[in-house]
């Protein structure tokens, strides 16, 4: 029987690594492959937004990721989930975006939930996500969002410490309202292993982990209807 093919599709190259580390430990039976278009977020982060040209491409992308035989595609940017959906309209195949796993747990854990990113056009999609997630399950909850204004720009100049320390700020600041955080973009992962025992004495949730770990049983619910 042929091995089971998620395709990952990134709007930054720098996601390749985290995913693909995450998916030889946690599906190691699974074939992986990287679908990688940072002009989709590029053109976001300029408009302010995504506008039908984003969507209709990432629509593209979806559609080539399932030609190449991906049994289950994921988008990994927050940016541009919302477009899930239309993608998700047009193929045979789940279409997921990275952040649901999170948003769900982030409910159930939760009534007070900070929401941390480093561009506005992420921060917006997450805590929609959150409040839908919330609903779908019957919670209340109290979203505070935090932006961390010029981190990004930091980090696409190459001034890597610089964008950790504004996060890192932003977080110690937070986590003394709320009972759990949210990290809107996947890229901020790495961040949580660079904080004190005070700062993570509240849950701190980010997508990749969760988002993979999301997937386990799915493949396994086909590996076995395909028996």
């Amino acid at each position: 029987m042929p091995r089971k093919k998620l395709g990952l599709i990134h709007t930054s190259s720098t996601l390749i690594a985290v995913f693909d580390e995450l998916c030889h430990e946690l599906l190691p039976h699974v074939d992986v492959f990287n679908v990688t278009d940072d002009s989709l977020i590029q053109e976001v982060i300029a408009v302010g937004s995504v506008q039908e040209n984003v969507s209709q491409r990432l629509c593209t992308h979806v559609q080539q990721a399932e030609s190449a035989g991906a049994d289950v595609v994921m988008v990994t940017c927050s940016s541009i989930g919302g477009t899930v959906e239309a993608a998700q309209a047009l193929a045979t195949v789940p279409v997921l975006r990275v952040d649901q796993a999170m948003a769900d747990r982030a409910v159930v854990i939760a009534r007070r939930i900070g929401v941390v990113a480093t561009v506005h056009t992420t921060l917006v999609p997450t805590v929609e996500l959150i409040k839908q997630r919330a609903e779908v399950a019957g919670k209340s909850v109290e979203v505070t969002a935090r932006l961390c204004d010029g981190a990004f720009a930091e980090l696409m100049q190459g001034n890597v410490a610089e964008h950790d320390r504004m996060v890192r700020e932003a977080l110690v600041e937070l986590v003394q309202s709320v009972d759990a955080i949210v990290l809107a973009q996947a890229s901020m992962a790495r961040i949580v292993s660079q904080l004190s025992p005070e700062t993570t004495s509240k849950p701190i949730l980010s997508s990749p982990r969760m988002a993979i770990e999301s997937l386990i049983p799915r493949f396994v619910e086909e590996s076995k209807s395909r028996t």
